[in-house]
């Protein structure tokens, strides 16, 4: 029961299959129109349709983006390749929901059921394509990947440049997007030097399909409205487009879990051979994962293991608890063989690197966990972020999100997935407080405010889960309550038919399906403002403490032939670097990151290195560019004059 309402109350069948591919007006399908059936309405059929229009969707928008010809240095072309880009997903959604709403009005069920699963596809493909494109526009003229050759994109490119030198891991970092870029560097742009140019294409890439792998990730357990209503807001709210590749890891992760501890619990319906071909494909995709980025398992895995051991069927029977032992030990297994090279590295080289980088969300109250600022935090400072809300610190976001929550929480304990997503959570809260805790004894941070991330994650999944059972049990209460009145009316004027015909529905199928509909459009609106929100953050800035800054550095190194790419706002640009990943130095304090020199002993409990800025620095800086401007435009002037 995982629809916007139920289709049929009270009965086996179509109501209850997760696909949805039943005729809700007529009841079952009995067996011999199921050998009848069209082929739009097998569910392997659907299934590949749905993944083929969501990539089809993402790539298809990012490739189109590429017609927009502004400057992206600009604020002026800026905007313009914005309202672009609105344009372009106007043109292509629009005639997509207009379909929507006439099937939900006009034809049958079945037809529209089938326009509402490409529909919703489509839309979470678009969603991502649309923060792909605005990366396109960011990097219009330049080879090079946001951040340049700069913090991790340069990290991730030195990386690279070792794996094409047959130089093996680079200590505990995943190592499969840095042989990944090094593999498309020399495929595409003939090997080394040019392992910027695959992160570039790497980046939008990633950035276009993150929708489509979170919507076919959450299909697996729910149908494809509430699907979509996970997947676009997780995918847009999360997605970094630098490193897209870390949090598609996260988005997919949650559901495979709840995938996974689902047949697990249901281990004494399934055939042996079954449970092992499953365990097989998940343990190859749990260590896939692993290896694209592994950070999310160190937060998941507390609560994962928790979960399992009260969902492992204990009391039914020492038979199928062999089945749920057997399905387990395969998936680790399997799992261990294809990720054993990086818990080799981790076993070996873990203790040896510590993280000891700090930034504004470590100087935060921990106690938030509804926002994320990155290490580019503007003019923001612990004093001024959070913002505190009107109720206790907590805004009005907070409540209604907190609200659903215990929705989800009260009336949803029975889906799996609600229990996978309480137990992360507690894992993940648990963790967080006790890295952050023991952080000024150990001097190291170990990304405890990654956790961020995953637990506002596992808070909206609750949330949609919650408006789930309350739409399934309300409509249920419904229809239990008011039928049987309904019923009772017409059964003095037609006592003989009206048991063929079957009870009337208090709540018609066609409203049910027209305010799907409706929905489904306005997370379509919500997907259009968050993309356009989040690739207007990347846009070039010459602003260090800026998100822009990523891609303005982009436009400030050397093309292949030494000359300086097309936009670029400087006369001389950086050389291209062809270094090989080497470990840094492992310092014993806490770098404050975004801290003035003045402010270290407040804040970090120690004098700042010399290397760190004080505010008479930045302030004789800032004159010495003013003073620059003023002589540049005395030289014009001059010139103007001549």
């Amino acid at each position: 029961m995982t629809h916007l309402a139920p289709e049929v109350v009270g009965t086996s069948g179509t109501a209850h299959s997760r696909t949805g591919t039943g005729t809700p007006d007529a009841g079952p399908v009995s067996s011999s129109s199921t050998a009848r059936r069209p082929w739009t309405s097998r569910r392997r059929v659907l299934a590949v349709a749905e993944g083929v229009v969501s990539i089809t969707a993402a790539l298809g928008y990012m490739v189109l983006s590429r017609r927009i010809d502004v400057n992206p240095i600009v604020r002026l072309g800026q905007v313009s390749g914005l309202a672009t880009l609105q344009m372009y997903a106007a043109v292509i959604g629009l005639p997509l929901l207009g379909l929507l709403l006439y099937t939900a009005h006009r034809g049958p069920a079945r037809r529209h059921q089938l326009v509402k699963r490409l529909v919703c596809a489509a839309l979470a493909g678009l969603a991502t394509g649309v923060i792909a494109g605005g990366v396109v526009v960011a990097l219009h003229g330049t080879p090079h990947p946001l951040g340049g050759q700069e913090g991790d994109p340069g990290v991730l490119i030195d990386m690279a440049n070792s794996f094409l030198h047959h130089e093996g891991m680079s200590g505990i970092y995943p190592p499969a997007f840095p042989a990944l870029m090094a593999l498309w560097a020399k495929i595409r742009y003939n090997g080394r030097g040019e392992t910027g140019f695959a992160l570039h294409d790497l980046q939008i890439f990633f950035t276009a399909v993150a929708g489509p792998m979170a919507y076919l990730a959450w299909r697996i357990l729910l149908r494809p409205f509430w699907a979509l209503l996970i997947a676009v807001p997780a995918a847009v709210l999360f997605l970094d487009p630098i490193r897209p590749y870390s949090h598609i890891v996260m988005i997919v992760l949650l559901p495979l879990l709840g995938y996974w501890l689902r047949e697990m619990r249901l281990a004494g319906r399934r055939g042996t051979r079954h449970l092992v071909v499953r365990a097989l494909v998940l343990g190859v995709t749990f260590g896939a994962l692993f290896l694209w980025y592994s950070g999310w398992y160190v937060w998941a895995a507390p609560g994962a293991l928790v979960a399992a051991l009260f969902l492992f069927p204990w009391r039914q029977g020492a038979a199928t608890a062999k089945k749920a032992g057997i399905y387990i030990g395969v998936t680790l297994l399997t799992a261990g063989v294809v990720c054993a090279p990086l818990l080799y590295q981790m076993a070996r080289l873990g203790s040896e690197n510590p993280d000891r980088y700090a930034f504004l969300a470590v100087y935060a109250d921990p106690g938030y966990v509804l926002g994320w600022t990155s290490d580019r935090s503007g003019t923001l400072t612990y004093q001024t972020w959070p913002v505190a809300g009107e109720m206790a610190g907590q805004s009005g976001f907070a409540l209604l999100l907190l609200f659903g929550v215990g929705l989800g929480l009260g009336l949803g304990m029975r889906n799996i997935m609600v229990r996978t997503a309480a137990a992360v959570l507690a894992g993940a809260w648990l963790a967080r407080f006790w890295f952050a805790g023991h952080m000024a004894q150990d001097k190291a941070i170990q990304l405890y405010p990654r956790t961020t991330w995953i637990i506002m994650y596992c808070l909206m999944i609750l949330a949609v889960l919650g408006m789930m059972a309350v739409v399934n049990r309300g409509s249920g209460w419904i229809e239990r309550t008011l039928r049987p009145r309904a019923a009772g009316a017409g059964a003095g004027s037609d006592s003989v038919s009206a048991p063929a015909a079957g009870p009337a529905r208090v709540v018609p199928p066609r409203v049910v399906r027209q305010l799907a509909a409706g929905m489904v459009c306005v997370v379509a609106l919500f997907a259009t403002m968050g993309a356009s929100w989040s690739v207007n953050r990347y846009m070039p800035s010459s602003d260090v403490d800026s998100m822009g800054i990523d891609a303005y550095r982009a436009h400030v190194i050397k093309q292949r032939d030494g000359s300086c790419p097309r936009f670029s706002p400087r006369e001389n640009c950086w050389d291209i670097e062809k270094n090989d990943w080497k470990p840094g130095p492992i310092q014993d304090f806490i770098w404050c990151a975004g801290i003035v020199a003045d402010d270290w002993p407040a804040v970090c409990g120690m004098e700042a290195p010399k290397r760190v800025r004080s505010r008479a620095d930045i302030e004789r800086d800032a004159e010495a560019e003013r003073q620059a401007r003023k002589d540049a435009d005395r030289t014009g002037q001059d010139a103007r004059k001549k």
